[in-house]
């Protein structure tokens, strides 16, 4: 099965269970689903960052500061983030990514989506899937600031590292 044939909840402004959806075609259509984002922090509290593979059906070739994706019909927030924390990363035993926030992503053009955003401690080796993840590296969160103007970021990864710094600034 390929990735745009996944089956994904459609959700409504207040984020509750509307229908069902093959991905592609929640995509295509602009319907709302919901979807994880992880921020990955090695031992040293680096910065997991990665660009994703010119094969995404989602942001091709892009800088994302997040690892993360859908979430499946019936699955919880909680399950996709470590199901997807793991598969991105390439490893397991990860310990279960804490929720920060939640927030609708909307980019007024089509694409929205429920977005919850985790945090996660990763102190294993990394091995991240090759049909994900075209580059990576622990960056320091300085060095992070310094690219966010220069490389092409996804835009709803850009979004939650703006509101997760606001939250991290008002604390």
């Amino acid at each position: 099965m390929s990735s745009a044939d996944e089956i994904l909840d459609i959700v409504d402004e207040q984020d509750r269970v509307i229908g069902q959806s093959p991905r592609g075609e929640a995509y295509a259509k602009g319907l709302r689903h919901r979807c994880v984002f992880i921020e990955a922090r090695d031992a040293e509290g680096r910065l997991f960052v990665h660009r994703r593979t010119p094969t995404k059906l989602v942001f091709p070739s892009r800088y994302d500061m997040f690892v993360g994706g859908v979430v499946g019909t019936g699955e919880s927030y909680d399950e996709a983030a470590l199901r997807e924390a793991e598969e991105e990363l390439g490893v397991s035993g990860l310990p279960r990514p804490a929720l920060l926030f939640k927030f609708l992503y909307d980019n007024g053009a089509g694409q929205t989506w429920w977005s919850a955003v985790y945090e996660v401690r990763c102190e294993l080796p990394v091995n991240p899937q090759v049909e994900e993840v075209a580059w990576y590296d622990f960056l320091p969160e300085a060095e992070v600031e310094r690219r966010l103007a220069d490389w092409p970021w996804v835009p709803d990864g850009l979004a939650a590292y703006e509101r997760l710094k606001a939250l991290r600034a008002a604390r």
